[in-house]
């Protein structure tokens, strides 16, 4: 008599594990995304409770749904437009920057300056030694 009362308990402990720890596994893609920061969190979360009614069919979708985002760079789809953009803004202002010094450095020079130093420039013909 004893062992059928400790084989029904077993059975209810059994069974109350499995209901929780699927309960508890279904929530793993949702603590993922809060732990991500993932900005659609709620619906991981409802989708994760929907996941149960379908026998956690949808679940390994969930489960890269969350892991997709990252707070530090998003989805990790748009960054490198985004920065490449960037980039050739700046380098545009470096250029701009260049053509404006050589404008500036060509004003300030006279013609007669820019002689002597293409003069200063131009190799001097050496005397040649005799022996």
């Amino acid at each position: 008599m004893f062992l059928d009362y400790f084989a029904l308990g077993l059975l209810f402990f059994v069974a109350l594990v499995i209901f929780y720890g699927v309960i508890a596994i279904h929530d793993i893609p949702y603590e993922i995304a809060k732990k991500r920061n993932h900005p659609q969190q709620d619906a991981l979360h409802i989708a994760g409770w929907v996941s149960l009614f379908t026998l956690h069919a949808i679940w390994p979708f969930l489960w890269i749904w969350a892991t997709l985002y990252r707070e530090d760079r998003g989805w990790g789809f748009s960054d490198g437009k985004k920065r490449e953009l960037m980039l050739e803004g700046e380098v545009k202002e470096l250029l701009d920057k260049v053509n404006d010094l050589n404008e500036r450095l060509i004003s300030i020079e006279s013609p007669s300056e820019q002689a002597s130093v293409t003069d200063a420039v131009k190799p001097q013909p050496q005397p040649e030694q005799g022996a």
